[in-house]
């Protein structure tokens, strides 16, 4: 490999590093709303890979609003595929 793939490989895991530490984890002593579901939808592919890996972290908040989270939840996972953009063609 060069220099630049191994540099992108570097990048994309720090990245993702980054975005699963954000993944919710456990009992939150607040409720997770409408824009934390969709911060939760769109890291979800994040929160997967660290799921294979045996990280101890959910895929959703079990402490939520309920109807607003979940919302948000599939607002988020409707963002990673470009939404109706990539329906429309």
């Amino acid at each position: 490999m060069n220099k630049k793939n191994v540099t992108y490989l570097f990048l994309f895991v720090a990245l993702a590093t980054l975005l699963t530490s954000c993944a919710p984890e456990g009992y939150e002593s607040h409720e997770s709303g409408f824009f934390a579901g969709i911060w939760h939808g769109l890291i979800i592919v994040f929160s997967i890979i660290g799921k294979i890996f045996g990280a101890d972290i959910g895929i959703y908040a079990e402490h939520n609003t309920g109807f607003t989270y979940w919302l948000g939840f599939i607002i988020g996972i409707g963002g990673l595929g470009g939404g109706g953009s990539a329906a429309r063609r």
